[in-house]
Formats: C-alpha cells, structure tokens, sequence
C-alpha cells in the first residue's frame, strides 16, 4: 500500500506535538532541550499505521513565531496537512502565519484538527468556524475537521478515520519521475558515514543510486547511496511519498544539511533567476526588493524585481534544482512576515538587455499559462535541445514538437528561424561566388558568425537543404564543372594534355604560359579539375587509379624504377605520385625498395569508379 507524509501545522502550545505522541506511541521532540522546555524547536519526525493498513509517517513543525524558518522547511516538503487549533485558545498569531505559509505553498490536501477539547467543548463548533472561514480562499476549505482530546484520547479514533478519508482522494505519486528530495536534515553515524533524511515526493531510491548534491552555492557534489531505511526498516528500494534516511559515500556530514537537494544527475537545470506569478498574498510590486525564498527545505535570500502586481523575476543568490510549475514561498526577512506565494512560470529566461524590455516581459507572463509556453521558449531561443525543455520541466519524455517547431537531432528548432537561416546561408554564398569565381567557398567560421550561435549545430543539415556543398571546411555552391573564369582557358588546355600524356606533368614555366599560379591551381583542384601532389606536381584525379591499372600488370612487387618505365614519366612525378597512392591504400611498401599495387587493384574491382566521381 502506498504510504503517505503528513506535516503537522498550528500556534505554539496547541498541542500539535501531543497530538502525535498519542498517534504514534512516539517521541516527536529530538532534543532534550525540546522535551525540558515543552516547546518544539526544530522538525520531528514520527510514524504509525492507520486502520486501514496504511503506513503514515509525520512531520512534526515548531508552532513559535521565532522558528517559522523551521516550521517552512517541514511543510514546504510535504503535500499533506494537518492543522491545529486549541479549543480553548482558538485562532491564534501563529495560526495566521501557518494558513499564510500553506496557502502561499499551494497544499490542497489535508484536515482541521480542533486539540484540547476536553477543556473547552462547548468552544469547538465555534472554532472550527473559526478555521473554515480563516481557510475560505485556500486549499484547504473543505478539509474534514474532527475534535479530539489527545491527553484523554477521545477523539483519535474520528481523527485516524478523517485522515484515512484524506490520504484516499490524494493523487498517486510518480514512482517513475525524476528524482529530487530535499534534505531537512543530517548527521553522522559511527561505522556508516554520513546520513541525509528528507520526504521523498516523486521518483524512485534505489540503494546503489549516483545522485548530486546541489543547492549551497558550491558547485554539486556527486554521492552514492549506501544504504535506505524508512520508519527504521531496511530497505533496497524506496517510492514516494515517503520518509527517507539516506546513507551517503563521497560526502561528510558537515557538507550536507537542511536546504540542499539530492537529485538524479543531468535531469535538473540548476537557476537563479526565475520569472514568476503571484497565486496568493501581497501584490508583488508593494514587497521589498529584498526576500526569503523558501522552496523545499531551502531558504535563500532574494532580490524581486516586480513586472506589474502579478508577475515578477526573482533573482536568488545562489541556484537551485528549479522547474516549471514550483511553488516558492515570499517571507519579508526584515520582519519576518509571510508575503505570499509565487508559481514558477519560466526557470531560466532571457536577460532584460533593451529598454523597455521589464514592460515587455511582463505583458508576456500576463499571456503565458501556468505550466509555461513551451513555443515561446522555441521561438525566444530559436533552437534549443529537446534535454533542456525537460530539464525546466517543460516537456515530458513523450512530448511532440508542438506547430512550426521541427526536432532535428534532440533539437527543437523554430521552423521559420530554420528557413530564415538557409535563406541567409544561400545568399552568403551565391554573393561570395559572385565577387570571386576562384574563392574556396564561405568559411565555417564566418557562416557561424553570420547566422548565430543558434544556427551552429545545424549547418551541416543547413548546407544540404540550402543545396550547397562543403569541402576542406568551406561551403560553396555546388561544382561538377565549375567555370574557373579567368583560369577556365589554361585549365582547359591542361587538361587536354594530361589525357594525352596521363604522366607527363608540367614544369613550373609551362603552368606559368597557361596563366596557372598557385591561386587558380588551388581553384581548380577545389573544382576537382586537377590533382597537387609534392614537388609541384600537377596531373589530373584520375591518374592515381589509372596508374594503380598500369602497375598491376607488373611483376609484384616493384621497384620506383620499374614503375616510372611503365607509367612512361619521370622521377620527379613518380615519387610523389607512389608516396600519394601509398597513403591512399592503391599501393603499399614491401620493404625500403619494393610497393606492390593492393590486391583490390590487381583483381580489376573497383578502379573505375573513382575515375568516374572525378
């Protein structure tokens, strides 16, 4: 059966602490000082089974107005609420802050627990008047409520049946989602290390796990688990909702503490500014600049730069595992007073750079809907990675490109930014060959340039939509014969020679009588017109293949001599072309003084289509 976390909620000396210890048979009270002074300092934690077999583990949160940061962290964790009100002292300072804290947080699941009516009864319908009304514009306003007397134990068998009734209309959690749990609190164990404990909300643990530790402001620190309990019990696995005692290797005690997270690894984006939305308590452009942010167990300080009344960026001073949809919690630390709440509209948005940009911005939240606009972020950034829009909590594993949005790669890329970056590619080109016939094409880096960082990681699938060509890093219009211009005449004429002669290469003054320099010689190569070798040696493409037939037909292996009797040519040619066909796999050395031609070559497969490409 699923089990459930329960935090407990309510003014100092309600009884939220008696209440529990009569539920559960145990101590909620850590500290001795706690149980010395009868007043609850920090989070406890304690556990029973209800009637129906279900398991229910509690957080017990301090009640005094002076430890509110303590009683956040418990609550802001936990998606269910119990919340107390003494029959005999009614709604009280602290219950205010409490209703405020789980309205700005968004629990909707829970119960009003009427304590102490043993020594008001005749106060409890009043009280839990009291508390529906206080409760009117939250989450909790049709929450059950019961009365017990826990020193009496009247009562606790109502409040166990209302619980029960409570845990059944909750949501089932996902086993299956991605990890991440904050920690409330940790300690070292001789013999085992460090332990970290925390609710676990969604996803799975599963002891062997390699997960991070993020949230402190240091760079994230990766861990593994050792070992899991839960209420005491062993265990190799665990689902939510859950209590979790985490067994840590790769961390110490004193760098692990209230307000980080553990987290699966390259699933969470970590961010400090986030834009936002109000969903309860002050307008956002009457707070303070400076804030508390409370999410999870963390407590970060803040600055809020307010759009309009509704809407908001929020700059925290060091970043955490944030996603769409969030709810962070406002406290005004100067006295410390709950301001509200806030739901996480965009975890990673764009710097205001221009003027009038704030004004903008806050037009676009007032349009965007709570779970974030997906388009918009596509159309703002052009082109971002499928893993990034999961990341921030944007997509699922299962999400389509929504309309105008094309995947390429595990990109989602703006189907109108793709067409306006291959118009921009085609004409950057076409006007490079333009103004030189000769030119080697645009190089890469300045068609990065001119397109954007956003376009880099698709210029190779840019190039062949745009109908163009890339070669020795440059991208150019395509060439099968390409008009050489000035150099077309010589290179003509060369070639017309080179078919007669396949071997008989040109000197250096009759390349120079044909008007070919080293300009129009690299030209004509890039047109695929001519092969360089060493030396200044110039042939056509084919002749390396051609002369692998030649040597064929010679005794194997060779010598340099013999080979340059049978291609008809020179030393000067020979060499470099032998050393050209021996990096090409057409010919491999014996010994210092012998090649023989590949057997690919000597069985007649293959030689043909080469000569056919050029």
């Amino acid at each position: 059966m699923t089990t459930h976390v329960v935090a407990t909620a309510g003014h100092v000396d309600h009884g939220k602490s008696t209440l529990v210890r009569a539920l559960t048979g145990m101590e909620p009270d850590r500290w001795a000082e706690e149980r010395r002074r009868g007043l609850t300092i920090d989070l406890g934690f304690v556990w029973t089974t209800l009637p129906s077999g279900r398991e229910v583990a509690f957080v017990d949160v301090p009640g005094h107005g002076r430890f509110i940061r303590n009683a956040l962290a418990g609550l802001a964790a936990v998606p269910v609420v119990c919340f107390v009100v003494a029959a005999d002292e009614g709604w009280s300072a602290q219950s205010s802050d409490h209703r405020d804290a789980i309205a700005a947080l968004g629990i909707r699941h829970g119960l009003i627990v009427v304590t102490k009516a043993d020594r008001a009864p005749e106060l409890v319908v009043a009280t839990i008047e009291r508390a529906r009304r206080e409760f009117a514009d939250t989450g909790l306003h049709n929450a059950p409520a019961v009365a017990v007397s826990a020193v009496q134990g009247t009562g606790l068998d109502q409040f166990r049946q209302a619980l029960d009734g409570v845990l059944d209309g909750m949501p089932s959690p996902d086993a299956a989602g991605r990890l991440r749990l904050w920690v409330d609190r940790s300690f070292a164990v001789a013999g085992a290390g460090t332990v970290a404990t925390g609710t676990l909300a969604s996803g799975t643990l599963t002891r062997g796990d390699r997960l991070m530790v993020v949230g402190d402001g240091r760079e994230p620190r990766e861990v593994v688990v050792r070992a899991l309990e839960s209420r005491d019990a062993h265990s190799d696995t665990l689902h939510p909702v859950n209590r979790a005692a985490i067994n840590l290797r790769g961390v110490s005690a004193k760098d692990v503490r209230r307000g980080q997270a553990l987290v699966a690894p390259d699933v969470w984006l970590m961010t400090a500014t986030v834009d936002v939305r109000r969903i309860g308590g002050a307008a956002l452009n009457g707070v303070p600049a400076q804030v508390t942010v409370h999410v999870g167990t963390a407590a970060v300080p803040a600055r809020l730069r307010a759009f309009d009344a509704r809407h908001a960026r929020i700059t925290l001073d060091w970043p955490l595992p944030l996603i769409v949809g969030d709810r962070l919690l406002l406290r005004d630390p100067a006295h410390h007073l709950v301001l509200g709440g806030v739901r996480v509209l965009d975890p990673d948005p764009q710097q205001l750079a221009r003027r009038g940009a704030a004004e903008r911005r806050g037009m676009e939240l007032a349009a965007m809907p709570l779970e974030g606009d997906v388009l918009a972020k596509v159309v703002d950034r052009r082109a971002v990675q499928v893993r990034y829009l999961r990341q921030i909590g944007l997509v699922g594993t299962d999400t389509t490109p929504p309309p105008e949005v094309r995947e390429l790669s595990g990109w989602w890329v703006h189907l109108p930014a793709y067409r306006q970056w291959e118009g921009q590619l085609r004409t950057l080109v076409e006007l490079d060959a333009e103004r030189d016939q000769l030119t080697p094409g645009v190089s890469q880096g300045a068609v990065r340039d001119a397109l954007g960082a956003s376009a880099a990681p698709f210029i190779d699938r840019l190039v062949t939509d745009a109908g163009l060509e890339q070669h020795d890093g440059h991208i150019r219009l395509p060439r099968v014969r390409v008009d050489l211009g000035r150099a077309e005449e010589g290179v003509a004429t060369l070639e017309a020679r080179l078919l007669a002669n396949p071997f008989l290469a040109p000197l250096a003054g009759d390349l120079a009588a044909l008007g070919l320099g080293l300009r129009e010689l690299a030209a004509a190569e890039r047109a695929r017109r001519v092969l360089r070798l060493q030396g200044g040696v110039v042939l056509l493409p084919s002749a390396p293949e051609l002369a692998a037939r030649v040597l064929a037909q010679l005794p194997q292996p060779f010598t340099t001599s013999q080979a340059r009797q049978a291609l008809k040519t020179s030393r000067r040619v020979a060499i470099p072309l032998l050393e050209y066909m021996d990096g090409h796999g057409l010919t491999r050395r014996v010994d210092d003084e012998h090649r023989e031609v590949g057997r690919v070559e000597r069985a007649g497969v293959g030689t043909g289509q080469q000569a056919r490409r050029d």
